[in-house]
């Protein structure tokens, strides 16, 4: 019997009633926590992070701030700060590439860190997947990625929607807006010189017509009626009008809210394009400064070439290339992204097309090439020597 006052006998651990261990550091799905510390890790990295902040919200927010002083202290020769033509710019080129780049760096910097600083032989002693380490830096630079995209293009619409022209610009001439065919014959018929000598016509036009000058396509003031016409040239003003109205429908001041969501939502599939191949790319060669310019090359000299149709012999390998199947599902709200060299579905030239390609083929490409380069690093990473 045990002697009264004495610590009773610890028991010997029992091992769980299925046979199983409970040490889970094997097991290849990350944990809340590991995904917690690569993101700590990555927000530690200040010169990283004030690199991002400054490309993906500082450079848009910066152009647009320019645009509304000019246009709030010089507004005659100042155009508004917004308008659906700015956002087709920034959102069909600028800001996805702005992206992608921002997200290749975050995606190198997190597969290579560990190789980078030494930290990579404490990992695996600590007896956790290599797999699940690997996993868990994709949620974890996700998490990075995804929001700073968000206020970057945030900032964009709200400016484009709330600092939009309050007149419709066509072909140089400023309408007023929501016109019926009707109203817009009529508002013609008050501005024929200026719809006969700016409105594109295919027929004959009377040569005494003097083409006024005065303010530009930003001034109110071309919108007022103005000096009454002969009855010819008002007649001719009202035809070009009448076959130019399905144009004007088509033209918006300030974005449309589906617009702005389908855009935003393409936006943020290209930095996670950016992300998952700057990731293994950078865990596969086991640096990050090779692979964020390969990266930045690929982004902005080899998509562009490769999107536009005009390699014949290469169309297959085109097809099979992720760049062209994320500018196929770019909104077509956005058409003056084919006219943007050097950006995400820039072609060269405006009026220039892309490579055909159906949207499921698109899907698979994307889903395919995210596979691949997840698979290659992750490979990488679990068989690279400590």
């Amino acid at each position: 019997m045990p002697v009264s006052g004495a610590p009773a006998p610890e028991r010997a651990p029992q091992p769980p009633a299925d046979g199983h261990s409970r040490d889970r550091r094997g097991s290849p799905v990350p944990t809340a926590g590991m995904i917690a510390t690569r993101i700590m890790e990555l927000r530690k990295r200040r010169g990283l992070m004030i690199a991002l902040i400054v490309m993906n919200i500082g450079l848009p927010a910066l152009f647009l701030f320019s645009r509304l002083l000019g246009h709030a202290f010089v507004p005659r020769t100042s155009p508004p700060a917004g308008g659906n033509q700015i956002f087709g710019v920034l959102a069909a080129g600028f800001l996805p590439t702005f992206g992608f780049v921002v997200a290749a760096t975050v995606g190198c910097t997190a597969g290579s860190r560990d190789l980078t600083e030494g930290m990579f032989r404490h990992l695996v002693v600590t007896g956790r997947s290599r797999l699940a380490l690997y996993l868990a830096r994709i949620p974890a630079g996700l998490a990075i990625v995804v929001p700073l995209v968000a206020v970057g293009y945030t900032i964009v619409c709200a400016v484009c929607a709330f600092a939009a022209p309050v007149v419709i610009t066509d072909n140089g001439v400023n309408i007023p807006p929501g016109l019926s065919r009707a109203g817009f014959a009529n508002w013609a018929g008050n501005h024929a010189e200026l719809v006969v000598c700016n409105f594109p016509y295919n027929g004959p036009v009377p040569g005494n017509v003097a083409c006024p000058s005065g303010p530009g396509w930003w001034s109110v003031s071309s919108a007022t009626p103005g000096q009454a016409a002969p009855a010819a040239l008002e007649a001719l003003a009202i035809k070009i009008a009448d076959q130019d109205y399905p144009g004007y429908t088509r033209i918006y001041l300030s974005p449309p809210a589906s617009l702005m969501t389908e855009a935003g939502l393409w936006i943020e599939l290209e930095a996670a394009v950016g992300f998952i191949l700057g990731l293994g790319l950078a865990s596969l060669m086991g640096q990050r400064t090779v692979p964020v310019i390969l990266l930045i090359m690929f982004q902005i000299i080899l998509t562009p070439i490769l999107v536009g149709p005009g390699i014949t012999h290469l169309q297959d390998l085109q097809h099979s290339f992720v760049g062209l199947a994320v500018a196929h599902l770019e909104p077509s709200g956005l058409p003056v992204a084919i006219g943007l060299p050097g950006v995400t579905g820039g072609a060269g030239s405006p009026g220039s097309t892309r490579l055909p390609e159906s949207a499921t083929e698109a899907v698979c490409v994307i889903i395919a090439w995210l596979a691949a380069w997840t698979i290659l690093g992750a490979w990488r990473m679990t068989t690279r020597d400590a």
